[in-house]
């Protein structure tokens, strides 16, 4: 063996790899190092157990004593004017509404902790028993559209990677060839040629493995084989691995994903190679033998690591298909064309699919599947995730579950300080969203997840429009097309599952521009899903089997809180409330959610002070999440569909909307002007907590945004203000 591995490899969760030879300029106060956490969470104390416990019971405790000793008093020993009774009991709402949300965190906080207490990890040998003999079709789908083609690639061979019985991994691109401008089509071409890229990629190894398995099959033994086959075996795991890693040292880093990509899946799938090849040969040296079955098993693994049907497919090119520009609609396209195939009419319109009966006569075939794998275009899956999650859902006691996923984390050693606590929110609520599954409340969260393909066929609803008919499997009445989806699930009997382990990585937001994209279409339909909220829990009672109180608060929290916190913090900034409903009290019952949260941080290798930031981080947001909260009461009353904007995949920084450049100085300016007030009123309650508001907004804003970007929004913002967009007539396109 070559000097492959002579330099220790650094595995998940021990040790740091540093980044070194990247060219991307990086902020003070960043990460200078990519090593993820590690997959497997660690198993909580019983003192941190206890400490959850108390802690849900302390906020509703101080909240009850706030209640009593402040509220119910002054409405009884206060004054007797409306304007402090309406007063008090507006204070009471919001504060109650805020403590509500820190509570349903601790209690889906608890939740997670009891499912990393009792989580053991499936084996590999009892992975590899389970799918010698399986037949299972997994269908990996990438929809993308305007994406970095390097991005797109990572993706796509973090999928291709994955070892299943069959898969096929299909990249949906939903840029239109026709309106592309001219400048993106090098772009749109590299992104439709990855296709024989990433074939071309996998084809050496996967010919090598083929030929081998076939040899191997040829024999036809069924007893123990020789030494020499336990060597030979050997042999072909340490080439894969010494393969990997030239692979790995021949990729172009350019930034802390480009390192990631080759540290984490390509080297560590070597990794895994280079330790099983090693054990073979250890096994030869000893003279012992292996039965047939185990040398197949280790023969498929092989060969279906690097075994990949990879497609390309453009739903924009036929006319029959949906051109609604929005990730469900690329999704539902291909979705409803599976198990079909289709001849290729072409009219004036446009080519329509016509499904027919012959193979002979089909112009496509769309292959069908059991299970599909959604995978956003910035997304790296490692190893076994698709192996792990499959099994998990084909155990008996799984078969009402319709999707199962691994929330993602963040991508370490972020050149950019909001990136990092972009990120840093991002991992604490993968830790959040692993309790809601304690409680039976999982959402789908769109990034990635494995999705039992019987399971959306029971949710499709179909629809006629222009004679052409649409299905859909994942709704797009809104812009958070998985939450809809998730309740749809339920209301149908399936439950939905995150799978206790980090196996799936996605970008963050590198910039503010794009994390107002992102942040402002989290924000936006969340009410408009509580009807069907309401319909589960009707559904549910009716037969007799109610939705617990917990999953109920769970789920309401998620979709409607970012409303009801952000509108709160408002009142909380704008609203001179009388001194004497301040207490000490209040901060109490925060006070559990605060800790748990910074405990929660360095639980995830980040800083406890970082609560703070992200404190004056959410202060900067509140307009974005105040905009996406009133898209949802404007569509829900024009009953028209917001528009879908997709979170810009680029390595350029995207530019800040004039008003969201403006509102983080009007919100600093106005807490400066609050202070003043109540310092001239001697409020001094009041006056700290507007200090801090300004001091953490003045922070974020610096941190966050930085004055020189903050100068070239607004300019460009101003500047946009005397363009005005041309109106052609119909009567002159023709001109």
């Amino acid at each position: 063996m070559p000097s492959l591995f002579m330099k220790k490899h650094v595995s998940q969760g021990g040790g740091h790899v540093k980044m070194s030879r990247l060219s991307h300029k990086r902020q003070w106060g960043t990460e200078q190092h990519i090593t993820p956490l590690s997959y497997l969470h660690e198993k909580p104390s019983s003192r941190m157990i206890a400490f959850s416990r108390v802690s849900i019971v302390l906020t509703v405790i101080f909240w009850m004593m706030y209640v009593v000793s402040v509220i119910i008093r002054q409405l009884f020993d206060g004054p007797s004017s409306y304007q402090f009774t309406m007063e008090a009991l507006g204070y009471l709402i919001v504060v109650t509404f805020l403590t509500f949300s820190a509570l349903v965190y601790l209690i889906t906080r608890q939740g997670a902790l009891q499912r990393f207490a009792k989580h053991v990890r499936v084996s590999r040998a009892r992975l590899d028993q389970h799918f010698v003999d399986s037949t299972s079709s997994v269908t990996v789908l990438v929809p993308s559209y305007n994406e970095e083609t390097q991005v797109i690639r990572k993706t796509m061979l973090s999928a291709a990677l994955q070892e299943a019985p069959s898969l096929r991994v299909v990249l949906l691109v939903d840029d239109d060839a026709k309106k592309t401008r001219p400048e993106d089509l090098p772009k749109l071409h590299a992104t439709l040629k990855l296709k024989d890229d990433v074939a071309a990629f996998l084809s050496e190894p996967h010919d090598r493995f083929q030929e081998a398995f076939e040899q191997f099959t040829a024999v036809g033994s069924t007893g123990r084989m020789s030494s020499n086959a336990v060597r030979e075996i050997a042999r072909h795991y340490l080439w894969a691995a010494e393969w990997l890693e030239h692979a790995a040292e021949k990729e172009v880093l350019e930034d802390h994903v480009d390192v990631f990509f080759a540290e984490y899946v390509l080297k560590d799938l070597a990794q895994s190679f280079f330790t099983m090849g090693n054990t073979l040969l250890n096994t030869h040296r000893k003279g012992e033998r292996l039965s047939h079955d185990r040398m197949r098993q280790l023969y498929l693994r092989l060969v279906r690591t690097f075994r990949a049907d990879i497609d390309v497919f453009e739903r924009k090119k036929y006319a029959s298909l949906s051109h609604e520009p929005n990730k469900a609609m690329n999704l539902n396209s291909y979705i409803g064309l599976m198990g079909g195939q289709y001849k290729k009419d072409v009219s004036s319109d446009g080519i329509f699919l016509t499904p027919v009966a012959r193979k002979n006569d089909a112009d496509l075939i769309v292959p069908d599947s059991e299970f599909l794998l959604t995978l956003d275009a910035d997304s790296i899956l490692l190893r076994e995730y698709c192996l792990r999650l499959v099994y998990f859902l084909q155990q008996p006691n799984h078969a009402d579950v319709a999707v199962a996923q691994t929330p993602y984390s963040s991508f370490r050693g972020a050149p950019t300080r909001i990136e990092k606590l972009s990120g840093a929110t991002t991992d604490v609520q993968h830790i959040i969203h692993q309790g809601m599954s304690y409680y039976n409340a999982t959402f789908w969260v769109g990034a990635n997840a494995v999705i039992r393909k019987k399971a959306i066929e029971d949710i499709v609803e179909n629809e006629w429009v222009g004679g052409i008919e649409i299905k859909r499997y994942v709704q797009d009445r809104t812009v958070i097309e998985d939450t809809e989806s998730s309740i749809d699930l339920a209301l149908h009997g399936w439950r939905l599952v995150n799978y206790p382990e980090r196996l799936s990585y996605s970008a963050t937001p590198p910039d503010f521009g794009s994390l107002i994209i992102q942040r402002r279409r989290w924000a936006n339909g969340g009410l408009l899903i509580l009807p069907k909220l309401w319909r589960l829990v009707c559904q549910r009672k009716n037969q007799n089997n109610p939705l617990s109180k917990v999953e109920f608060i769970i789920r309401l929290n998620y979709m409607s809180s970012i409303a009801w916190s952000n509108v709160g913090l408002i009142f909380l900034l704008a609203y001179p409330y009388d001194g004497r409903l301040l207490s000490p009290l209040i901060l109490l019952a925060a006070a559990p959610y605060f800790i748990s949260m910074a405990m929660d941080l360095r639980y995830c290798r980040y800083r406890y002070s970082d609560i703070v930031r992200i404190y004056g981080f959410n202060l900067i947001l509140l307009p974005v999440n105040i905009a996406g909260t009133l898209k949802s009461l404007e569509q829900a009353l024009t009953a028209k569909k917001t528009p879908f904007a997709r979170t810009p995949k680029v390595k350029d920084r995207t530019s800040a909307a004039l008003p969201y450049v403006l509102s983080p100085l009007l919100i600093i300016g106005f807490s400066l002007f609050t202070l003043w007030r109540n310092i001239q009123g001697e409020n001094w309650g009041n006056a700290l907590f507007a200090g801090f508001n300004a001091f953490s907004a003045s922070w974020a804003t610096v941190s966050y945004i930085g004055i020189g970007n903050m100068l070239i929004d607004f300019w460009l913002g101003f500047i946009d203000l005397f363009y005005v967009e041309r109106v052609i007539k119909k009567d002159q396109k023709n001109v």
